[in-house]
């Protein structure tokens, strides 16, 4: 019974399926199943798309809807969690957003979904993000790494102002920051003081591994 609703669980990832990924969440609360499992089925799910996608099988709108399918479980998952106090096994934890001024989301989940994949607890926090939200969400999430976006040249400088705000609150030597998005060069991150800098969505998963040394 339980290895049916996980198995159904990843299909409906896997089938890019919100609304059943959702169902079978449930049924796995329902059912009294270690939610930690449930986790674990959906994660490796995204990791057979994360795969597919960075082998050039898969495709963004692929990715995409896994992400999708993802969000609509998670929440369901993650409170069973809190609720019964089980452990959830994580390489790190990561804050993601996209700057103020800029509402691309995209390469933004694209990243959050293949961060999941290498086994990081993601927690997006949205498009158009103030330096002041960018801080709250370390205050309140204690993340190992602060990943941000910004698709635009005239939304880029936000990126270095989220960092001096970290660095006036006491908090920047706390985190480490990635940056990315189309306006984004390695030159412009080693200016603003970022942690590491990659084009690419796979790459940026990659780096993030590499900075928490796993």
């Amino acid at each position: 019974m339980s290895s049916d609703i996980l198995g159904n669980l990843k299909k409906a990832i896997l089938d890019y399926d919100p609304d059943a990924a959702a169902e079978w969440a449930r049924k796995a609360v329902e059912a009294g199943l270690d939610p930690a499992d449930a986790l674990s089925a959906m994660t490796d799910a995204i990791r057979v798309i994360g795969e597919g996608f960075s082998a050039g099988d898969l495709f963004l709108p692929d990715l995409v809807g896994g992400a999708d399918a993802m969000t609509a479980a998670t929440p369901i998952i993650e409170e069973a969690i809190q609720r019964t106090g089980a452990k959830r096994e994580t390489v790190g934890v990561v804050v993601i957003g996209t700057v103020y001024g800029d509402i691309h989301t995209i390469g933004k989940t694209m990243v959050a979904t293949l961060l999941q994949a290498e086994g990081f607890t993601v927690h997006d926090i949205g498009i158009n993000v103030t330096a002041d939200a960018f801080v709250a969400g370390v205050r309140k999430y204690k993340p190992d790494i602060l990943a941000m976006s910004a698709l635009m040249t005239m939304t880029s400088p936000e990126q270095r102002k989220v960092i001096a705000t970290l660095q006036t609150e006491g908090l920047r030597d706390s985190v480490k920051i990635m940056v990315g998005g189309g306006a984004i060069t390695q030159e412009f991150a080693d200016s603003i003081g970022a942690d590491g800098y990659d084009p690419t969505a796979p790459g940026a998963a990659k780096l993030a591994r590499a900075l928490v040394g796993r």
